[in-house]
């Protein structure tokens, strides 16, 4: 008899689409995932594309909606239990996974409280409050990035929780196609002429690291320039094809970048964001980044998912508001394909290229125990 995954992930990227790879990779091995997500995420649409069932939760963040929000909040945390009843009873999972979120708390504690074995996976290197209270009591904890239960969070109250007895450090999963690019040693080892840079940007506050990115290109003697490829997002492309023509700087402009992985495959350096989605494919396909963490966010997740890789030597993290173009141009100019394949290589051996794999065993694992 086929077994069933109930995963629990919403909202963001970074707990959806590791969600969705372990998903894949349990459906290979005959098993039957059942999706948990809010009404209105950006999970309805990636789960229905990947054709599994959803059930939704009324279950959303309060932070800067005002008084009636935490008025409320009793009771919608007892309708998003009732709810969560439903489903697991429906169901019937016989594990159920939480990839943090908000929505991921009713469905994990209503897993525990009817003894469905559940399994924590945290992306990120500073783990949220949901995934920090259902790690006490789950069955199994497994982090992206080694740490993540150590590092402090924004909310001070979960500091103080207890933490789990046993964190495993398997990594965050990816797509297949990224996790099968070719290793550094094999993609650098005859390679020669200008740098290969590619550039993403990322949806929020793409302009800024745009500029920054051109400006720095600019400054640059042209002889010294990389080949430059530079996803601008479908909103900023036209604009952004202008300002590289009117630099002078030779580049390939793209709206989107359709194939990723081989967008990896090909470049020196990466130039991005930190969300932990993007930090987990740099490091399981071992790309060399320079990294320009978000900085709006109130707990700065996007830094310490940078310094994660930075302080291991396997990149480069810049803080956006204190770097300017010409100390941005320095450091392209400085950087050689030897050292770039030496932070390359050593992304890698953090990435854990086979997380997916080693993710989908241990929920293989834990139902036969059960």
């Amino acid at each position: 008899m086929s077994k069933t995954i109930l995963i629990m992930a919403a909202g963001t990227g970074g707990h959806v689409f590791p969600g969705l790879a372990i998903a894949r990779e349990l459906v290979n091995r005959s098993w039957n995932v059942v999706w948990m997500g809010t009404p209105a995420g950006m999970e309805n649409q990636l789960v229905a594309e990947a054709g599994y069932p959803m059930v939704t939760v009324n279950m959303t963040g309060v932070r800067g909606k005002g008084l009636a929000a935490w008025f409320w909040l009793p009771l919608r945390i007892l309708v998003a239990y009732w709810q969560s009843t439903k489903a697991i009873f429906r169901h019937r999972p016989d594990v159920v996974l939480s990839m943090g979120g908000y929505v991921a708390f009713p469905g994990g504690m209503m897993a525990m409280l009817w003894g469905r074995p559940l399994v924590v996976h945290e992306p990120g290197a500073v783990a949220g409050i949901t995934n920090r209270v259902l790690a006490i009591a789950a069955d199994r904890v497994v982090v992206g990035m080694e740490g993540a239960f150590e590092r402090p969070i924004a909310q001070a109250f979960a500091n103080k929780l207890p933490r789990p007895k046993q964190v495993e450090w398997l990594g965050t999963p990816v797509r297949k196609e990224i996790a099968l690019i070719d290793p550094p040693a094999m993609r650098y080892a005859h390679r020669d002429g200008a740098l290969r840079l590619l550039v993403v940007g990322g949806s929020l506050g793409a302009q800024t690291m745009n500029d920054l990115v051109l400006a720095a290109l600019k400054a640059m003697p042209e002889a010294e320039r990389p080949e430059v490829v530079h996803q601008a997002g479908a909103k900023l492309h036209a604009k952004l094809v202008a300002d590289y023509r009117d630099a002078g700087v030779e580049a390939e402009v793209l709206p989107f970048i359709d194939d990723m992985a081989a967008r990896y495959a090909w470049c020196d350096v990466i130039v991005c964001r930190s969300g932990a989605v993007t930090v987990a494919e740099i490091s399981a396909a071992g790309i060399a980044a320079i990294l320009f963490p978000l900085p709006w966010f109130v707990a700065d997740e996007q830094s310490a998912n940078a310094r994660f890789l930075s302080d291991r030597d396997a990149a480069i993290t810049l803080p956006q508001l204190e770097t300017k173009p010409e100390a941005l141009a320095e450091r392209l100019r400085g950087l050689t394909r030897e050292r770039l394949r030496a932070m390359a290589e050593r992304a890698r051996e953090l990435g854990k290229p086979e997380a997916t794999v080693a993710c989908a065993n241990l929920c293989e694992e834990l139902c036969r125990a059960a």
